[in-house]
């Protein structure tokens, strides 16, 4: 996993730039949605910056020249870069325009050395493509990116030392390009964590108990942890799709046609099998026989409309930029990587192919006939709602009823339950036993403390060894009302059974017994 990385700075006002043919020596910026997304190094000089105001950054620069956002033209105009690169790597992944990346062994190995090979690339896509590059090499993805936007070569096993005092916002990539980390890097930067250093010291067994599972993906970054396992799963061959283009596709807005249908059709395969695919490979073949083939890496798992969105950019590169002797009569869509699906949870009914509302309209017909059939109770909505206990924050609704709370869920519920919340919740919580070394009853003092360390827990007729736990917390709840007052406390407790299989409980004590209310995947 130790990952070369070619970044080309500000690659968004590089293409507009080059397509408008705008002298360098004129400040310009890329916005989108009236906000700055990229600009250039002689705009920066004169005060811009990226999420800048479009009309605050021309009032810092009068002479800006100003481009919409157009990811078509940035993925057509990185074409040549690309090919420049796997003139002397072959294999690379397009990340997105204006970022590639390879497996960092083949060049190093071919060149000697990781400054030479460096060397060699940055020289050759200056003379072929014609644009400034940098080079960056570390452990992962997400490192390797980082060192390339700084011109580092991190050695292997020191990418944790580099990341270490880079600033939290790092975390915060585009939103198009990873999930948006905004809110969790407001909050680590409110709580005191700086630098990725400090937020990769907390234990990730804490990060998760209190933060949830995209923060737990984000402190494995900061800490240095490749994103990715070394052994993935390889993809079966009938998960390919071909399509036939008669007549071959000549022109950008067919491209784009054929490249939307192709890539519905991927998704609904791999759906079928429960995948989704994170590196795509993309294959045109022309009229004549020639081959071009490029790759497409993605942090998160593909939509249908990322997987065209891929296609329509990467054939519209080549039918732009390629100088191609007849029309693409052949095009493969290959997923070089896939994940299991539960990485991204698909909608309920699906929508591909089709109109999405058209689709929720069918699928709320079909659920009023249900009712029609076993009653209204019988098809629910939950909607989160106040409450302390995991059973109490959701309120089923019949379906076609107001989806309203009984209680506010903005209001601060002291004492409930912190988050991650667990999957599985028990209506009535199921008769649980905890016992420590000895044997011996696990008893909660009135200043909610444990009397011993607990050893092991037995539910539902098989006993783990309790490897770790959390709490206890208190709970004291209509202390005012004798008839509907609850005195109890809760504790998430990590268990393994003989065979490893780690599972966490969420457990209640109340009259002198313990319950399991909830179990975390």
């Amino acid at each position: 996993m130790y990952t070369l990385a070619v970044w080309c700075p500000d690659w968004p006002v590089v293409a507009a730039s080059a397509e408008a043919a705008l002298p360098p020596h004129v400040p310009a910026a890329v916005v989108r949605g009236n906000e700055v997304v990229a600009c250039s190094a002689v705009a920066r000089a004169e005060g811009v910056r990226r999420g800048q105001r479009k009309r605050t950054a021309q009032g810092q620069c009068p002479d800006l020249a100003v481009f919409e956002h157009d990811e078509v033209r940035d993925a057509r105009l990185f074409e040549p870069v690309a090919a420049a690169v796997e003139e002397l790597a072959p294999g690379i992944e397009v990340v997105r325009p204006g970022l590639v990346t390879v497996a960092a062994q083949g060049p190093i190995g071919y060149y000697k050395s990781p400054e030479r090979a460096a060397e060699r690339l940055v020289d050759h896509i200056a003379v072929r493509a014609g644009v400034e590059a940098q080079v960056g090499l570390a452990d992962g993805l997400f490192a390797a990116t980082l060192a390339a936007q700084r011109g580092r070569l991190v050695p292997p096993g020191c990418t944790g030392d580099f990341l270490a005092p880079l600033g939290i916002h790092e975390l915060d990539p585009p939103a198009e390009h990873r999930e948006d980390r905004a809110e969790l890097v407001d909050l680590l930067r409110r709580l005191g964590l700086r630098t990725l250093g400090a937020f990769a010291g907390i234990p990730e067994r804490d990060v998760a108990s209190r933060f949830g599972r995209q923060a737990v993906l984000a402190h494995r970054l900061a800490s240095g942890v490749v994103e990715r396992p070394r052994v993935r799963r390889r993809p079966p061959v009938e998960l390919s799709v071909t399509g036939d283009l008669d007549p071959p596709v000549d022109r950008v807005d067919a491209a784009a046609f054929a490249a939307k249908a192709l890539a519905e059709r991927l998704h609904r395969v791999l759906v079928r099998h429960g995948l989704a695919c994170t590196r795509l490979g993309i294959e045109a073949t022309t009229e004549h026989g020639e081959r071009l083939r490029r790759v497409w890496q993605c942090a998160d798992p593909l939509t249908p409309q990322g997987i065209a969105d891929r296609v329509r950019w990467q054939l519209d590169g080549w039918l732009t930029r390629e100088r191609l002797t007849s029309g693409i009569r052949l095009l493969r869509l290959d997923p070089e990587e896939v994940v299991v699906a539960g990485a991204r949870q698909p909608a309920l009914w699906p929508g591909a192919g089709e109109d999405r509302g058209e689709a929720a309209e069918r699928a709320a017909r079909a659920l009023v006939h249900v009712q029609g059939l076993l009653g209204p109770d019988a098809v629910v909505t939950p909607v989160p709602q106040g409450g302390r206990g995991p059973v109490e924050r959701v309120r089923l609704v019949p379906w076609g009823d107001e989806r309203t709370p009984a209680t506010d869920p903005a209001q601060p519920w002291p004492g409930r339950l912190p988050a991650p919340s667990p999957a599985t919740v028990f209506a009535s919580p199921e008769p649980a036993a905890l016992v420590d070394e000895a044997g011996g009853d696990v008893v909660v003092t009135g200043y909610a403390e444990l009397v011993a360390r607990p050893h092991r827990i037995v539910h539902g007729g098989q006993s783990r060894r309790v490897v770790a736990w959390a709490g206890p917390w208190p709970v004291d709840e209509r202390w005012w009302d004798d008839g509907h007052a609850v005195r109890a406390a809760r504790l998430q407790v990590l268990g393994t059974a003989p065979n490893g299989e780690e599972l966490a409980f969420l457990l209640i004590r109340a009259g002198g017994k313990w319950a399991v209310e909830g179990v975390y995947d």
